[in-house]
């Protein structure tokens, strides 16, 4: 008996050759950022910087209570990107620019991120990949922008990275 073919779907990231010059992509959900999650990445990451750590101290600060550590800030800004752009059909990042912090993150902040794509070219030495730019914009709940970043991956095309695979395909023995 003949059953019917189940369609299958699977979560990837765009092609190289499927973004669009100037497009700005809105990645949801947020993230809130907790205590939890800051402590945990300052004390993991070995930063032992009292604005993320001692809340005692930092009432005397100017900002009056601890502040999320910005690498961590800056991280899940690029993770909120990957599902949406880069799951899959990433080669490798760059590198990482123009980095900035205007307005600090507080436990309790939930981040809402967007990119932009500012630039698209195809390599010149690696057939079937191109070179994407992207500006990544960080805001708070209440809107504010407290980071932004503009980072370079090296990306498939599709019909590349199809190739690419399909030459990687193990023969079976009968």
């Amino acid at each position: 008996m003949n059953e019917p073919t189940q369609k299958r779907f699977e979560q990837r990231g765009l092609y190289f050759d499927e973004l669009n010059l100037g497009a700005v992509y809105v990645h949801k959900p947020g993230r809130t950022l907790t205590e939890s999650d800051n402590v945990q990445f300052t004390t993991m990451t070995m930063n032992n910087q009292g604005l993320h750590l001692d809340a005692a101290w930092t009432a005397t600060q100017p900002f009056g209570k601890p502040l999320v550590n910005s690498l961590l800030t800056l991280s899940t800004m690029i993770g909120q990107s990957v599902a949406q752009l880069t799951e899959g059909t990433i080669v490798g990042q760059l590198g990482i620019n123009d980095v900035k912090f205007p307005r600090p993150m507080f436990h309790g902040d939930t981040l809402y991120t967007e990119t932009e794509v500012t630039a698209l070219r195809e390599s010149k030495s690696r057939p079937g990949q191109g070179l994407a730019s992207m500006t990544h914009t960080g805001r708070n709940q209440h809107g504010d922008i407290v980071a932004t970043a503009t980072r370079t991956c090296l990306m498939w095309t599709r019909q590349a990275h199809l190739d690419s695979l399909n030459s990687k395909e193990v023969p079976v023995n009968e």
